[in-house]
């Protein structure tokens, strides 16, 4: 394993742990002394994408991800969000069975995914994956999107942080009479 900071060949394992994508190995480089962390999966079926124009190339998980982190560009996403919906993504097609897999349906399946996290990204999304002719083309996608969710006012969108997580304390002061706290 070459190291990530001094491309040293030579590394021992520190730590090594199973995770949902594999083996989670902590490494230590025997030269610069630096740790770094590696993943190793199984290699399963090479996945085909079948573009529009018939060409075929190998499924890309970084290619997903780039694009996926330039359509949450800016948005209150949980950490680590992205990274879970390209995983998901990737063992949704590796369950499909199939060797081949059109570009078309991958990006439905995107689309899919994503509207459910940040409708926001989902439109930055849809706008360059469903390449729209013209602004009314746009507007309709935006006004399908705003139908089932016209009494809630941003229900959907993730909080930055979520409520449950940061419960609201009573606060406490200090009685004038006998100086013990009391709830307020």
């Amino acid at each position: 394993m070459r190291c990530t900071y001094c491309s040293h060949n030579e590394s021992k394992v520190v730590d090594s742990r199973e995770s949902s994508d594999g083996v989670r190995r902590r490494r230590e480089c025997s030269s610069c002394r630096r740790r770094y962390t590696t993943y190793e999966r199984v290699q399963s079926n090479a996945l085909r994408v079948v573009k529009r124009d018939q060409r075929r190339e190998d499924f890309n998980p970084e290619k997903l991800r780039a694009s996926l982190l330039t359509a949450c560009a800016k948005r209150p996403l949980p950490t680590g969000s992205i990274d879970k919906l390209v995983s998901d993504v990737e063992a949704d097609l590796q369950q499909s069975g199939r060797s081949e897999i059109a570009s078309r349906a991958i990006g439905e399946l995107v689309i899919d995914k994503i509207k459910g996290i940040d409708r926001v990204a989902y439109i930055r999304f849809a706008s360059v994956y469903r390449d729209f002719d013209d602004i009314e083309t746009f507007k309709e996608e935006i006004e399908a999107l705003l139908e089932p969710h016209e009494e809630q006012d941003e229900a959907n969108q993730l909080a930055l942080i979520p409520e449950e997580v940061m419960p609201v304390k009573p606060r406490r002061h200090r009685s004038r009479r006998n100086g013990k706290s009391r709830a307020v």
